[in-house]
């Protein structure tokens, strides 16, 4: 039987384990595990909710802990690019715990919070820096954020970074760090960008693949109930009544709709909090630590949070809107169902998101059953031969502006990005690029060909 013992853990890091409350490892952490401990390249292929924060957390840690830093000022020696704030956030909170033991120095960047107290973190020394691409280039481009004794370089959700457009900036900040290094990618599908950006950045990586693309867990019930579009707000708060006592995590398709619908439910007497986006950093955690902790029942969010949340026994997930990529419904209803616990995903579908239904079942090569609530029944059915909404079709969605790896004000013919203007100046706190998920074509037609000081992100 492996055990975390049998994998060559530090009495350090095992002591740390015990006290979090890890028995077991799962499957991608004894496979992971031994690999980056001996020093390989590893492509690893995980959903999210398989502990892979740990699979190469922890091996990370026992590494940087046995070698003794270069004298001077401590420049990273590991950096973790992540897509989201959340994910940043949590990657570095579980860091912190499995390192408790260790004279570790973990520091995340990520925008929608001050430049300055990043700065000053940066100048105190960092062991391990967990990033968002574009406020790392920031900080890159200011000079406080040098990279030249990196070591170890983790890819996290690879997959939602090239979803994201970020293919230049992550070949920026590949092209900055030492080429003498440790490279570890970890992705939920191995589609052939994911393996072309391996090939081109890692040396002879061994492959990890603990789980099928696009698996969900057994342990998830799934339901779709059609219901005409402008009725979906009365059907939701119908089925909230009956389930009055779960904790709920609700997806919306945009930022206003997220909002409205949270405020909608609080008028129907059931508050409800909201992320996206458009919010705060401060503003996303208050709100996220208020539905981890039980005190918000109901939590409204884009596709922000559709990774990189980790809440524990969530029952009920509720599509109150389809999303536009197949592959998005994998990774919002992998909230609930985690770690063998059991848990429900609902979707209401009107009769025009009968296409984007069929392109689910395609995907999980199930059917999910059609239930009618009485009182809501559609005024037409629900085809799923209906035609795919615009910009949906199963296509991987393109950032603004059209071209793969371009964002919106960003991405100059050659690469180069357009200079800058510093905050100081008056144009407001930089806001990470990497935070933001899609939202709908409206939304990008909106920001579409802003110049870069003026601009404003639409996106979830």
């Amino acid at each position: 039987m492996t055990t975390f013992e049998t994998l060559g853990l530090s009495p350090a890091l095992l002591r740390a384990l015990s006290e979090t409350g890890y028995t077991t490892p799962t499957p991608i952490q004894a496979e992971a595990i031994p690999l980056v401990l001996g020093g390989h390249d590893v492509l690893g292929g995980a959903q999210t909710g398989t502990g892979k924060t740990a699979a190469f957390g922890l091996p990370l840690l026992q590494r940087l802990a046995k070698e003794t830093p270069a004298k001077g000022p401590r420049k990273p020696r590991a950096l973790i690019l992540v897509p989201t704030r959340e994910l940043a956030v949590q990657v570095s909170d579980n860091l912190k715990a499995y390192g408790r033991h260790l004279r570790m120095n973990v520091t995340t960047i990520f925008g929608g919070a001050g430049m300055q107290p990043q700065i000053d973190n940066l100048r105190r020394g960092v062991d391990i820096l967990v990033a968002c691409p574009g406020r790392l280039l920031d900080h890159m481009d200011s000079g406080h954020a040098k990279l030249d004794a990196v070591e170890l370089l983790v890819l996290d959700e690879a997959d939602r970074m090239l979803d994201m457009g970020f293919l230049p900036q992550m070949k920026r900040i590949l092209g900055r760090v030492p080429k003498e290094r440790q490279t570890l990618l970890f992705s939920a599908t191995f589609e052939p960008r994911i393996k072309a950006l391996a090939l081109e950045f890692m040396r002879d990586p061994k492959q990890v693949q603990v789980a099928a693309n696009n698996t969900i867990a057994d342990t998830i019930v799934h339901r779709a109930h059609p219901v005409d579009n402008g009725r979906k707000r009365d059907l939701l708060v119908e089925l909230l009544a009956r389930r009055h006592t779960d904790q709920v995590l609700i997806f919306g398709k945009t930022k206003h709709g997220c909002n409205r619908l949270a405020e909608q439910l609080a008028e129907a007497g059931l508050p409800s909090v909201a992320i996206h986006g458009n919010k705060s950093q401060a503003q996303r955690q208050k709100a996220l630590d208020a539905f981890k902790a039980g005190r918000a029942r109901i939590l409204v969010a884009t596709d922000v949070a559709a990774r990189g949340l980790d809440i524990p026994n969530l029952p009920l997930v509720i599509n109150h809107d389809l999303p536009m990529v197949a592959e998005d419904y994998v990774h919002r209803i992998g909230r609930t169902g985690r770690n063998g616990a059991s848990g429900e995903a609902l979707s209401l579908v009107s009769p025009e998101e009968g296409g984007l239904l069929r392109q689910i079942q395609r995907m999980l090569k199930a059917e999910i059953a059609m239930e009618t609530v009485e009182g809501f029944e559609p005024s037409q059915p629900v085809r799923l031969d209906a035609p795919i909404p615009k910009n949906g079709g199963g296509q991987r969605r393109q950032p603004a502006g059209g071209r793969p790896g371009a964002r919106m004000g960003e991405q100059k013919p050659g690469g180069q990005r357009p200079p800058r203007k510093p905050a100081a100046r008056g144009h407001g706190k930089p806001q990470d690029r990497g935070a933001h998920a899609h939202a709908g074509p409206k939304q990008h037609r909106q920001g579409a060909g802003r110049p870069q000081g003026a601009r404003r992100d639409t996106r979830a």
